[in-house]
């Protein structure tokens, strides 16, 4: 691979893919994430904490192998 007139040698054993998960202790789930659409009652609400516990799951995924899982 040449990068700015510069020669990297085994370039693809250099790229990282990552990515990370949350996961809500009390059921709620990330509107960013997942939509939920209904036409039943769409005036219901429910009221969530500021600050529920939830689970960050971390893993990476290069060349040498598999980095991870990491549990914050």
């Amino acid at each position: 691979m040449v990068l700015c007139g510069i020669r990297i040698p085994d370039f693809h054993k250099r790229i990282l893919f990552s990515d990370e998960a949350h996961f809500w202790l009390n059921g709620y789930v990330n509107k960013q994430n997942c939509r939920i659409w209904s036409e039943a009652k769409p005036q219901v609400y429910v009221e969530t904490l500021l600050h529920p516990e939830k689970l960050t799951v971390w893993c990476a995924l290069w060349a040498g192998g598999i980095i991870g899982p990491y549990f914050l």
